[in-house]
């Protein structure tokens, strides 16, 4: 069945490869005109891609008002919205203490409350189907071990992991989703690439002192097990696999790749905490989402 979908961080490459895959399966995607650019929806596809099931509409995820705008606008012309796929983000690296409160505010209002805006224009339309998907994208540094230098990043992927599981157990019971993807250790690229401090006095301090090593070490023994970035079209694969899978039958998480800092095993202890606790406390129920008329 054909779902109406908005996808964040559509200028990333898992956005572009997401919304190229979702398209291709024939469903309706909805990505922000800002992070589309000038090429507009054309310039997201690649050859064969339904460029008629990828459309771009205008608005910024930073913004209540441009959100809540964009949703209305989906809303009217589809009289519903389907699934939700959480990727946008920026990934920083560098001691922690470099960066400025400002930058981690950034930072965490890009990662974390871009998130929260969306949720909130749209859930009350998905809570008055009954049914709809939730899909977070976040990284295996979230609770796996990482590295020196990632502190920035990976607080701000553990506090939108933290958002996804507590949505997951309040929105079971009106028949709305939850799944995260996790991508696992990225290559060292990804980092090399990344956003720099901008008390650049207090990096270099880092970099003269006891730490010099440290950047080169780790990217170093990132290589070993991660010689390359993660591929985008794996995760955009399974984030269209989950897509179209019954309801019902969508898994809380998926991890992609293989599991080098331990993230997968990690989270496997996690949830089954989380199921324990909440068979306890007698909301079993929730763990799975309810089926609504």
């Amino acid at each position: 069945m054909n779902k109406v979908i908005v996808v964040t961080g559509a200028a990333n490459n898992i956005g572009r490869s997401c919304c190229e895959e979702l398209a291709q399966a024939g469903h309706t995607v909805y990505v922000s005109m800002r992070e589309a650019g000038n090429q507009g929806a054309h310039g997201l596809g690649k050859a064969g891609a339904r460029a008629a099931e990828l459309r771009t509409i205008e608005f910024d995820v930073s913004s209540e008002a441009s959100v809540d705008a964009a949703i209305e606008a989906i809303i009217a012309e589809h009289d519903r919205l389907d699934v939700i796929v959480h990727n946008a983000r920026q990934v920083l690296y560098g001691p922690t203490e470099a960066f400025t409160a400002e930058q981690l505010a950034e930072l965490f209002d890009i990662n974390v409350l871009s998130a929260q805006r969306l949720n909130r224009a749209a859930l009350p339309q998905l809570r008055k189907q009954g049914q709809g998907l939730l899909i977070w994208v976040t990284s295996s540094c979230a609770r796996g071990g990482s590295v020196p230098f990632l502190g920035a990043y990976a607080s701000s992927k553990a506090a939108m992991d933290a958002l996804a599981i507590g949505y997951a157990g309040e929105l079971a019971r009106w028949g709305i989703e939850t799944s995260i993807v996790v991508p696992s250790a990225l290559g060292p690229g990804h980092y090399v690439r990344s956003g720099r401090p901008t008390d650049t006095v207090r990096a270099e301090e880092y970099a003269d002192g006891p730490t010099a090593d440290v950047t080169e070490t780790a990217l170093a023994g990132l290589a070993q097990p991660s010689p390359r970035d993660r591929a985008p079209q794996d995760v955009a694969k399974a984030i269209a696999d989950v897509v179209n899978m019954p309801f019902g039958q969508r898994p809380l998480r998926v991890h992609i790749g293989p599991d080098d800092d331990g993230a997968a095993a990690v989270d496997a202890v996690a949830d089954r905490a989380r199921a324990e606790l909440l068979r306890r406390v007698g909301l079993e129920d929730v763990l799975s989402p309810a089926i609504i008329g």
